[in-house]
């Protein structure tokens, strides 16, 4: 029994039963540059602008909260500065900023990305101060916007989104 092979190296079982739909491409070098239309980074950059929108929204409500001094705190929690009320004050009017901050950042605008990156900084200190009301959604909180700052920091230059 003799076993033969079409000219592209493929089996003749696969040859017959799965025509080629595609063609593979070359291999390339990983210092190849991206297309024409590709941009490094951006995906993350949206990503970013995406956490901004959920953790401004999440300060929104929070800080909603914190002002009508619901249950869902811890009781008689000791703040180094201020109080409960005052710190959803300062959560509530950031997750405003980052609310209207993250359409810019979509958009590619500098001055946006640049004010999330302070907002989201600010962000990250209020929640440490906000730690005896609510620590675990601090902490979580907290971890969302070092991820933000990540994605703003590392790719959303000019020179990464210049297309």
């Amino acid at each position: 029994m003799r076993v033969t092979t079409p000219r592209d190296g493929r089996s003749r079982l696969e040859a017959s039963r799965f025509p080629r739909l595609w063609q593979w491409g070359t291999m390339t070098s990983t210092t190849a540059r991206p297309g024409r239309h590709a941009r490094q980074g951006s995906g993350l950059v949206v990503f970013a602008a995406i956490l901004l929108l959920v953790v401004g929204f999440f300060n929104l409500i929070d800080g909603i909260v914190a002002i009508a001094r619901s249950h869902v705190f811890v009781a008689n929690a000791h703040y180094v500065v201020g109080d409960l009320r005052s710190w959803g004050w300062t959560v509530l009017i950031l997750g405003v900023l980052q609310l209207l901050v993250a359409a810019g950042v979509v958009a590619g605008n500098q001055a946006a990305r640049w004010t999330a990156v302070v907002l989201l900084g600010l962000d990250a200190i209020a929640q440490m101060m906000f730690l005896p009301a609510y620590p675990f959604w601090s902490l979580m909180i907290i971890a969302v916007d070092v991820v933000a700052l990540w994605g703003l920091c590392a790719y959303g230059s000019r020179e990464n989104l210049a297309g």
